[in-house]
């Protein structure tokens, strides 16, 4: 089944462009099933292009997804059109009172900022803590990852001298977890933050299970016990030029940054780099959906406490 957006969401066009399935929500009102409810965070300054990218592995599964887009605050957007805003996405006193099979929170250009300085650092907060007893299942992306880990463990905000820009080879540590279900031993993920996930940093502040981790990046995919949050510290919904857009966006304005390691071909800019982690993070995707929330939600959202305790 596929996921059910808007109908004039720009993701419509560009998704069906590239064979995606896509259900618009005027057919999606006459299919006699309970969709999975999916809230979707967006913090990214570019909505539309990372709408495009999230969307685009969600497709991937066999549920039927209504997906509800949220916005964090009411402030302008310098990337995106306010119409397109406006019309697509809800504010969270709008939702406060529903639940929702699932939770995914982006991350944002953010990393060198304190978490006191985040201009809705409070709101960011308060949305996380709701999930407690809202959502069945919360993905957290990169920042929200770091930001998550701060609300929920108290763990220190921790950043990288030089900012991690590649893609870099990562190994599975858990060979019996459902979330890393039918990864290779090893694969390869694209990463672009100034945060820091040291391994032993999360094994001694948090309780969650490391299941995925690279020897340059650190820890990548880790989650709690009961499977009511997941935790992803890389970019595996990036296409394939978000890297090299980023790197010569930063070229352009000076910045001298370093290429990103093992991405393009034979380490020259001028050459168009390859999405080597497609496969991965489609997989990644529709494991959660399956086994994080479709297995674990109940099939009335209003019948049951979703209290995390």
């Amino acid at each position: 089944m596929p996921i059910c957006i808007p109908d004039s969401l720009p993701a419509v066009d560009v998704l069906r462009n590239e064979n995606v399935f896509v259900m618009l929500s005027s057919r999606a009102n006459t299919q006699e099933i309970r969709p999975l409810k999916l809230l979707f965070l967006n913090l990214m300054p570019k909505k539309i292009e990372t709408e495009n990218q999230f969307l685009r592995l969600l497709s991937n599964s066999s549920l039927q997804i209504n997906i509800q887009l949220l916005r964090i605050d009411q402030r302008e957007s310098k990337n995106t059109p306010a119409e397109h805003l406006n019309s697509f996405y809800c504010d969270f006193d709008n939702i406060r009172e529903q639940n929702f099979d699932g939770l995914i929170i982006t991350g944002a250009p953010l990393g060198k900022v304190p978490f006191t300085d985040v201009v809705y650092w409070d709101k960011f907060v308060e949305i996380v803590n709701w999930a407690k007893e809202h959502v069945t299942s919360t993905l957290f992306v990169c920042w929200a990852v770091q930001a998550a880990l701060n609300v929920l463990y108290d763990l220190p905000k921790l950043t990288r001298t030089q900012k991690l820009s590649g893609v870099y080879q990562h190994n599975t540590l858990q060979s019996n977890a459902i979330l890393t279900r039918g990864f290779d031993d090893t694969f390869v993920a694209p990463h672009s933050r100034y945060a820091d996930f040291p391994v032993d940093k999360i094994q001694n502040y948090t309780d969650l299970t490391i299941l995925a981790a690279s020897d340059i990046a650190g820890a990548y995919l880790m989650s709690t016990a009961d499977k009511r949050m997941a935790f992803v510290t890389g970019h595996p919904e990036y296409d394939a030029f978000t890297l090299a857009n980023e790197y010569h966006r930063d070229v352009k304005a000076g910045l001298a940054p370093a290429i990103p390691q093992y991405y393009f071909p034979n380490n020259d800019p001028n050459q168009s780099p390859k999405a080597t982690w497609r496969s991965h993070a489609y997989l990644l995707f529709s494991n959660w959906l399956n086994y994080y929330v479709y297995q674990l939600t109940p099939f009335d959202l209003k019948t049951r406490n979703l209290t995390i305790d």
